[in-house]
């Protein structure tokens, strides 16, 4: 047998573990009448009355404030704490730790150890409900007792149909996916193998048309914009390049003479629009914060920053205007940089584009004036709750224009509807638009004009493709057997010729 030396860091608590085994083991009482329990209990009493008598010196030791998880508390209520607690933590030995020590190193019936263990290591709230109180606490009735066991049963199979149910639904969502994947995958082989080798005729055959609106491949889709917008400014890289470096220069050259600038009058149109140079950098840093690739120190910073400022340098009686900094975003995601610039300047340069960012005034109100014939055509209720609340386009639809939708609506759901956008052209934006107040009809319905227009500026984030573009699909753009460019081009001569009515007589 292993023979224990007492040494000078032998603890009391040492001492008295092996003297209480030392009885337990050699006394000629049973076990059943004698336990470990008792010896220790003896022990202590002995030692109790010794250090009473101070026949062990110890040297007196500084008094330490209670450590945090000195026992106190227990789960079902709150007992005192120990009188004195200026003891050596090593000294202060109770017969409650040693058989906390027993009942965890001696084998016992699971419910007894879980029974005895409870007041010192709480279980988890769902199983609590099935333990017995504490001694102190009066004891469960039986019908007490049957209805905790029905509740936790209840608990249990909730958490089981409700994890049932989460595995079945990522279970869809996985399959989905799945689908999606093979989808773009085999639409990705048309587009390379078929369409895009014969570009010019076979963009407007029904089966690309079909295949177009169902969205492209992430792979192609920046070659299928580039093509679809075209390239009537007829810009090379070359050009892009002269620009951006004249817009550095104009960078610099503001960081220079910023202090004069401020003083002198600026004057021409050129100089004035050049300033808006400035304006961009503020832009950028929130243009799609979530994302954290244009902010400065992002990847796409300095491209996003070269584009605007080269076209700014390139288009100074537009100049740079808030909302630019998304539909260039949207590119450089798409396209290379010198490419990105390309589809960038002659998509602002249609119609639609430049009235809104030139801000022409009668033109945005022609525009704004079909769309609500249109509006008024598809959903009339809406219209009409729009027109008592006085919710006019402008409050809403400016700023879907403006960024082609890339700020109100998620990046991939934006990203099909630009899709749609180069196949059909400034159409596609306003109907794009009645799509949305379709989807969200039965909402706005019970909202006042602050709260749709609040609503309408932030759209919510978990919008789903699929729902939108069934909503767009539902929408005809068709009033009157008048389409879209007619009833446009209708608005147009009635406003020319309210403007020649109005007009001036010339002098004799």
């Amino acid at each position: 047998m292993r023979r224990h030396r007492l040494t000078p860091s032998t603890t009391l608590k040492e001492i008295l573990v092996c003297g209480a085994g030392f009885l337990y083991l050699y006394h000629p009482l049973s076990p059943c009448t004698f336990s470990f329990q008792i010896c220790l209990s003896l022990l202590l009493n002995i030692c109790h009355s010794l250090s009473s008598r101070n026949l062990f010196s110890r040297k007196p030791k500084e008094p330490k404030p209670p450590s945090q998880n000195a026992p106190g508390w227990r789960l079902f209520g709150k007992v005192p704490l120990r009188e004195n607690t200026t003891k050596d933590p090593k000294d202060s030995f109770t017969i409650q730790q040693v058989s906390i020590t027993l009942y965890r190193t001696q084998p016992q019936p699971l419910s007894a150890a879980r029974r005895k263990n409870l007041e010192f290591e709480p279980l988890s709230t769902t199983a609590l409900i099935l333990e017995d109180r504490p001694s102190n606490l009066p004891a469960k009735s039986v019908e007490e007792a049957m209805r905790h066991k029905q509740e936790y049963d209840e608990m249990v199979a909730g958490a089981k149909r409700r994890e049932l149910k989460e595995a079945q639904k990522k279970k869809r969502r996985m399959k989905e996916r799945f689908k999606q994947e093979d989808s773009i995958a085999n639409a990705m082989v048309i587009w390379n193998n078929d369409v895009l080798p014969n570009w010019d005729c076979m963009r407007n055959t029904r089966r690309v048309r079909e295949l177009w609106w169902q969205g492209l491949p992430p792979s192609v889709r920046g070659r299928v914009w580039s093509l679809a917008i075209g390239n009537e400014l007829n810009i090379t890289p070359e050009l892009f390049e002269i620009f951006l470096s004249r817009a550095k220069e104009r960078w610099k050259s503001f960081s220079e003479t910023s202090s004069e600038n401020e003083t002198e009058d600026s004057g021409s149109l050129q100089a004035d629009r050049e300033s808006s140079l400035d304006l961009i950098k503020l832009d950028i840093s929130r243009t799609f914060p979530s994302l954290f690739i244009f902010q400065k120190g992002g990847p796409y910073h300095d491209l996003l920053h070269s584009v605007l400022g080269a076209y700014t340098c390139y288009r100074p009686d537009v100049g740079y205007v808030q909302g630019m900094s998304f539909i260039a975003a949207v590119l450089i995601l798409n396209l290379e940089e010198a490419d990105a610039f390309i589809a960038f300047a002659n998509l602002l340069n249609k119609p639609c584009q430049m009235a809104f960012f030139r801000v022409d005034h009668d033109l945005m109100l022609k525009y704004f004036a079909a769309f609500e014939v249109f509006f008024e055509e598809n959903l009339p209720r809406l219209f009409n709750h729009f027109q008592i609340n006085n919710l006019t386009p402008d409050l809403y639809l400016i700023d879907w224009i403006f960024t082609l939708y890339s700020k109100s609506l998620p990046l991939d759901v934006a990203c099909r509807v630009w899709d749609v956008f180069c196949r059909d052209g400034e159409e596609c934006l306003f109907r794009t638009g009645l799509g949305i107040l379709r989807l969200y009809q039965e909402v706005l319905l019970q909202m006042d004009f602050i709260h749709m227009a609040q609503f309408l500026t932030r759209l919510p984030d978990d919008m789903a493709a699929d729902n939108l573009f069934s909503c767009i699909t539902a929408t005809q753009m068709l009033s009157s057997n008048r389409k879209w460019g007619q009833v446009f081009s209708a608005l147009m001569k009635d406003g020319s010729k309210e403007m020649a009515n109005h007009s001036p007589a010339p002098r004799s």
